[in-house]
This record gives structure tokens, sequence and C-alpha cells, in this order.
């Protein structure tokens, strides 16, 4: 079935809707991981489980297999899987789970600046000031109560390892006959290899494979990686990078939120505006016109 441009765009924000569900929530389930496991033992589970979920889906759809461009979809793996997802795990052993969202989420303003010279996404003045207003917004939820430290620097430098990756897979996809299905299941693979040899060479505690842990790891492989990574990749597919990435900046908000219902992560008044603010940024971003 052939769907029109319109109708690609609409599907494309309701994936970004669905994205921050099931991404902003994650925040709170990884927590509740790296309790029972080492960070990257539950990084490579999570990548690796939800990479041969979509490589068992293609083989029963009797789709693709063999990666379409192994180089690229490599590179985007690295930077968008492995790098990005290692990282943030990594960040949200001993730091709060809604502060380590807010940071990683920094990656629209990465995006914005290498998404103008390599991509040639120009920076209009409303764009401009949607950003400006929805990076208030993430230092205020940060906050100068908040001490920043190395898990902090985690949490930022994933959110730019994530920008380089969201870029390549944008060049990568200048090429129409990408199999997205096929990308997304090979940068997963790529990744959670990668993040499966750091795993090894770095010396962990057990793992404790209780109740917790399972609906962690169920909800990371299903969920947060296969379904998650490949409406991504869709909405990367169809809307600009900068607009994609602008757009995924509701996830940190329920992340906070979700930190505060489960975790005791009480959010201060500052944080409390800075949510307000992050949504008029995406609000300014949805309502502005394409180019502008």
């Amino acid at each position: 079935m052939h769907l029109t441009g319109n109708t690609r765009h609409r599907l494309a924000l309701i994936a970004l809707v669905v994205l921050a569900l099931l991404w902003g929530y994650n925040w709170v389930v990884m927590k509740v991981a790296v309790h029972d496991a080492p960070p990257f033992v539950f990084a490579a589970t999570r990548a690796l489980g939800g990479g041969m979920v979509l490589f068992v889906v293609a083989l029963l759809l009797r789709r693709r297999v063999v990666p379409q461009r192994p180089g690229a979809f490599l590179w985007i793996g690295l930077f968008q899987t492995g790098i990005f997802v290692g990282l943030v795990t990594w960040a949200v052993v001993s730091a709060g789970a809604g502060q380590v969202a807010m940071l990683a989420y920094t990656m629209p303003l990465w995006v914005a600046l290498i998404a103008w010279p390599v991509l040639g996404e120009r920076i209009g003045v409303v764009h401009a000031v949607a950003i400006l207003i929805a990076f208030l917004g993430i230092a205020c939820m940060i906050g100068p109560q908040h001490r920043i430290g190395f898990p902090q620097v985690l949490a930022v430098l994933a959110g730019v390892s994530w920008a380089i990756g969201v870029v390549i897979a944008k060049v990568v996809q200048r090429d129409r006959s990408i199999d997205l299905f096929n990308l997304t299941m090979w940068q997963l693979i790529f990744g959670g290899i990668a993040l499966a040899v750091v795993a090894l060479a770095v010396p962990g505690r057990p793992v404790v494979w209780d109740a917790p842990y399972l609906f962690a790891v169920a909800y990371n492989i299903v969920l947060a990686t296969a379904l998650a990574y490949f409406l991504w990749i869709f909405v990367l597919n169809e809307l600009p990078a900068r607009d994609a990435s602008m757009g995924t900046l509701a996830n940190p908000v329920i992340g906070v939120v979700a930190a505060w219902i489960q975790l005791g992560e009480t959010p201060t008044l500052l944080s409390g505006i800075g949510m307000v603010l992050v949504l008029l940024g995406l609000a300014v971003v949805s309502l502005a016109p394409r180019g502008s």
C-alpha cells in the first residue's frame, strides 16, 4: 500500500509520541536493571536481544537478513547503539534516572549543529528560538542544585554520540533503496557486539535474575529496543534530522515524571518550570512552517 507524503509525516509524528512513552519510561527501567546487573552486561543484552528479535522476524517474513550497507550500518550501530546505550547505562548506575535522561537529551542541540554543515539543514529563526527555549528548559531541569560529575559527563557524551549516529543515518538514508528494517536490525547487532566485547573485558558482579530484572530485560529487548529503534529509524527517514531530534525532547520529561513516581526522585520547582519550557519548545517546532 502506497502512503502519501502527508500520511507518512503524520505517522512519523505518531511514532515520536510512542517513542516518548517507551523511551521516557525506560530510564526508570534501566535504573532498576543496573541494580541487578553490571551496566555493560545489561546494555549488551538489550542491544543484542533487540537485534536478534528483529533477525527472527526478518527470517519469518523472508526479508533480507544480510546487511545492505555493512560499513555504514556498523558506524551507525557504534554511535547510535553501542556508545550511546553503553554510556547512559553506565551513567544511570550512580546518577538519578531523570537527570541522566535530561543530559542525554542534549542530543538535539548537537544534531542541529552537526546537521547544518553536513546535511545542509539550516537553522531558521523559528527553529533557533525553539531550540533555545527547549534547552533553557533542560538547563532549568538540571538546575544549579545538581552537582555535575563523571556520570553527568557520560550522559552528555552519550547525547553527542547519539547525534553523530543520527547524522550518519540521515546521510545513509539519502539512498532511498535502503531497507529501514535491515538498517535497524544490523545497527542493533553491530552496536550490541561492541557492547558485548566491553562487557567481557570489564569485570563485573554476577547478574541477579530476579523478577524486576527479567521485566527490565523483556521491556528493553522487545519494546525499548527492537520496536523503538525501528520507529526511530522510520522517523529519521521521514523528518529532517533537526525536527526528529527536537521531537524527542518530550522523552526526558516523561523520564523525570516516571522517576518521581516510581523512584522517589522528586523534581524541584525549577525542574517543573523546565518541563514547561521543553514542551513550549516542542510546540513551537510542531507549529512552525517547514523551513522557517
